[in-house]
């Protein structure tokens, strides 16, 4: 069962926190309540009632940092998935919607949502689960879900097709290195969108820009400036961040930038540095194999 279950319900809880670290100590703790039962057979749907737990479980996290995350230093990004390729297997269309709603600009557009509404929406729209189901996991009536469903899909303006096949964009992010590291400004801003948006998580533990820097001409200048900052000391690889090209940046083998993109087209337009140590514990520098 935890073989059968583990990835979907991880998968739930990370859309929901929007922590890696929390969805596993989460999906742990549904199973151990699911161990605990005095008569496991009694329940005549489990895979219902681990959903049940698990969103639950992820409702009281909110709840209870809410007060934190309006106190946290600078703009706030979801912890970074490393090279998940749990889709794999997965009929296309559906891993590519699943691919997508991993997708760091996705779980910014779901922070939107209030925390209900964030795991009926999810619940519906990437589960797929019906409303009465719904109902009986977040304690609201049918009614009252759909209604809660309708609203949120109304806010969440994300569009898809924005973003281009992965292997263009594995390319586009190789030529976006490329060009930094050759200090070809032309090729930079040819592949970042006039409106790009930087946004730097540092948590108020490492350097970081606390707040957003806008605009194809800043961005640039900001990219090449850290660029030099860092000359002859720092090493960079290439991975998958939330289902799609991404960057890994370590700094003299003590402090690393995780790096994820949304796309405008074939531009990048926005740019994501996850660099808050609290965020990266289960991505330890000495784990990887510098290349």
């Amino acid at each position: 069962m935890y073989e059968k279950y583990r990835k979907p319900l991880f998968s739930l809880a990370y859309r929901m926190t929007g922590s890696v670290m929390d969805a596993e100590d989460i999906v742990q703790e549904a199973f151990v309540a699911y161990g605990q039962l005095p008569d496991p057979g009694d329940i005549r749907n489990e895979r219902a009632f681990l959903y049940k737990i698990v969103t639950n479980r992820c409702l009281d996290l909110l709840r209870s940092s809410a007060r934190q995350r309006e106190l946290y230093v600078g703009p706030w990004l979801p912890e970074p998935l490393m090279d998940d390729a749990s889709a794999a297997s997965e009929d296309p269309s559906e891993a590519y919607m699943r691919r997508e709603s991993l997708s760091t600009a996705y779980l910014l557009l779901l922070q939107q949502l209030g925390a209900v509404e964030r795991a009926v929406f999810l619940l519906r729209e990437i589960f797929g689960y019906a409303y009465d189901e719904i109902a009986g996991m977040v304690g609201k009536s049918e009614a009252n879900c759909r209604q809660i469903y309708r609203r949120a899909r109304g806010s969440i303006h994300y569009d898809p097709s924005r973003s281009p096949a992965v292997d263009v964009a594995d390319r586009q992010i190789k030529r976006f290195v490329g060009a930094l590291a050759q200090g070809d400004t032309g090729t930079l801003l040819e592949l970042l969108s006039d409106n790009v948006v930087f946004l730097s998580d540092g948590g108020g533990k490492v350097m970081a820009a606390q707040k957003p820097v806008a605009g194809v001409r800043a961005v640039a200048q900001l990219l090449q400036n850290l660029l030099r900052m860092y000359e002859g000391k720092f090493t960079l690889s290439f991975h998958n961040v939330n289902g799609l090209p991404g960057i890994r940046l370590v700094v003299e083998e003590r402090l690393q930038y995780i790096y994820s993109f949304d796309f405008a087209g074939e531009q990048i337009g926005n740019i994501y540095a996850i660099a808050n140590p609290d965020k990266l514990k289960h991505v330890p520098i000495e784990d990887r194999d510098l290349p």
